[in-house]
């Protein structure tokens, strides 16, 4: 009774984190624009931490309680969902077309998961917590410039009172930790009464529900033959979870990490998704993925979870 109540737990808890999270980057949103930050940046605010704030907010709260090893394995998690099961997906339903600039930043999601991953190996220090910050900021003003055109569609218009965007992001950010502490307690419980690593948990159950919104959004995309769009958001949320939500796990973490199976193979197949989608999207002639690149995507998916399973035994 007690791990059905835990999965009840975590199911309700990822429900509440999407939605929260996505109330609270809307409302910072909101808020930007009465600050008078520039559009430019709001967009690329938006499409990066939007996707992205889930998997912040569990990884640093799971850190600041000494589950460093669930925390590792939602960022390593998200990131291969990202590229192998969500896009695998968007692929199978309809041939997705690249964009524009999509081949600059997939390299620059590739050299930030690696960055992540070369830096994650030994103990998570706050002094690389901090180099992750100063590469992000970076990254961030990189993709500004390469995704000029698109960051600039946003809409950046603000409704509503003032009052009410404060009470909004506020509210909604309250909501978030609150859901990501569920999420956290729910998951390491689990790991506890099935005998299996946190850090697998967090590949698995918790990295899989953080990325339901990016599933979901590219099923409709691709139906509607805009999953081209999507491309852009998925290799830049792994920008941010390598560097953003890296940075928080450093950070607010004790620095020990003792999934080293997790921590190894986890970094290494994050690592060969983004470079195996890079070398797809530099060689293909006709700019797209096809329907059969999206199938070695969910496979690689499936072996990636196979390999980790075999050795996730605590």
């Amino acid at each position: 009774m007690g791990v059905l109540v835990s999965i009840v737990v975590l199911a309700a808890g990822l429900a509440l984190l999407m939605a929260a999270a996505d109330r609270f980057v809307a409302g910072a949103s909101d808020l930007a624009v009465r600050l008078n930050v520039p559009p430019l940046v709001i967009g690329a605010l938006v499409v990066g931490f939007g996707t992205s704030a889930p998997e912040l907010v569990v990884s640093t709260m799971a850190a600041a309680q000494h589950e460093v090893d669930l925390g590792l394995g939602n960022i390593v998690g998200s990131n291969v969902a990202n590229l192998t099961l969500v896009l695998g997906t968007a692929a199978l339903i309809r041939p997705i077309d690249l964009p524009v600039g999509t081949k600059r930043r997939a390299l620059l999601c590739l050299g930030t998961v690696a960055l992540f991953g070369w830096l994650v190996q030994g103990e998570a220090s706050r002094l690389e917590g901090l180099v992750l910050l100063v590469v992000m900021v970076l990254a961030l003003v990189a993709m500004v410039r390469m995704d000029a055109d698109e960051v600039a569609s946003v809409d950046a218009a603000a409704t509503g009172s003032a009052a009410a965007a404060w009470a909004w992001t506020v509210g909604s950010l309250l909501a978030t930790v609150a859901s990501a502490q569920a999420v956290v307690w729910a998951a390491t419980d689990i790991a506890e009464r099935a005998g299996i690593a946190d850090g697998f948990v967090g590949f698995s159950l918790v990295a899989l529900g953080t990325s339901l919104p990016e599933l979901v959004t590219v099923v409709v995309a691709a139906r509607r033959d805009e999953s081209g769009i999507i491309v852009g958001s998925l290799l830049g949320s792994n920008v941010f979870n390598s560097l953003a939500v890296g940075a928080g796990l450093f950070l607010a973490g004790d620095g020990v990490v003792t999934d080293v199976d997790m921590q190894v193979r986890g970094s290494v197949a994050a690592i060969l998704v983004a470079l195996v989608v890079v070398v797809a999207m530099r060689t293909v002639g006709r700019n797209r993925l096809v329907r059969a690149e999206g199938a070695v995507l969910l496979a690689m998916y499936a072996a990636a979870m196979v390999v980790l399973a075999t050795s996730a035994g605590t």
